[in-house]
């Protein structure tokens, strides 16, 4: 899987079909996390949110794990990333020191997993956190019923095809992490939803 073929017009893409939804899913509870220290972003794409993050918390260690070469570049450029360590790898490959990092951020990024794929990314995650991390994610989700059930279900099958087609994703299902972050000992605490209940954003921290 690598999003390199679509890297240069994701942006355009993105706000074709979405507008600023994503991105303000990215950024909805930034202000509510305490000030971190170490932090892990899996999956950052091209920068948008990173850029936000660093102006924020500029004295926070960040290590930002992405597939995607293209994308890399672009978050650098846009973030100013000398003091970003950007890590271009597959994440599950990837071996990191365990408790390290008192906050995760997977924005857009579990949704490409399912079964135990997902299990595996979201284990591995709990483990580099430390006891009292938090965990920042937004993804797409589909609403329990009615119109906006059926009309998610075709957007969201439809998002999958076509990047099935231009980065090789593997999985063409979406699938809810919610029981792995519940099994590594993190307990959301907020959650909004946009877009008829398509796009959630949550926060989620293991208690002390």
């Amino acid at each position: 899987m690598s999003f390199d073929r679509v890297a240069p017009f994701y942006r355009a893409l993105e706000q074709l079909v979405f507008g600023d939804q994503l991105q303000q899913a990215r950024l909805a509870f930034l202000e509510e996390i305490d000030r971190p220290r170490r932090v892990l972003i899996v999956g950052e794409g091209d920068g948008r949110f990173l850029t936000e993050f660093v102006r924020r918390h500029p004295r926070a260690t960040i290590d930002c794990v992405e597939a995607s070469a293209r994308m890399i570049d672009f978050a650098r450029s846009r973030s100013g990333g000398s003091e970003i360590n950007f890590i271009h790898a597959d994440f599950s490959t990837l071996s990191l020191e365990p408790d390290h990092y008192d906050l995760i951020v997977t924005h857009f990024f579990l949704d490409c997993f399912a079964g135990a794929a997902l299990r595996d990314i979201v284990e591995k995650l709990g483990g580099v956190a430390t006891p009292d991390a938090c965990w920042l994610l937004s993804d797409f989700r589909v609403p329990e019923s009615g119109w906006r059930r059926l009309w998610a279900r075709f957007c969201i099958c439809a998002m999958y095809f076509f990047f099935g087609l231009v980065s090789g994703l593997g999985t063409q299902r979406l699938e809810d992490p919610t029981p792995g972050l519940l099994a590594a000992g993190f307990e959301r605490v907020s959650q909004r939803l946009t877009r008829g209940g398509m796009i959630k954003s949550e926060l989620w921290r293991r208690p002390a």
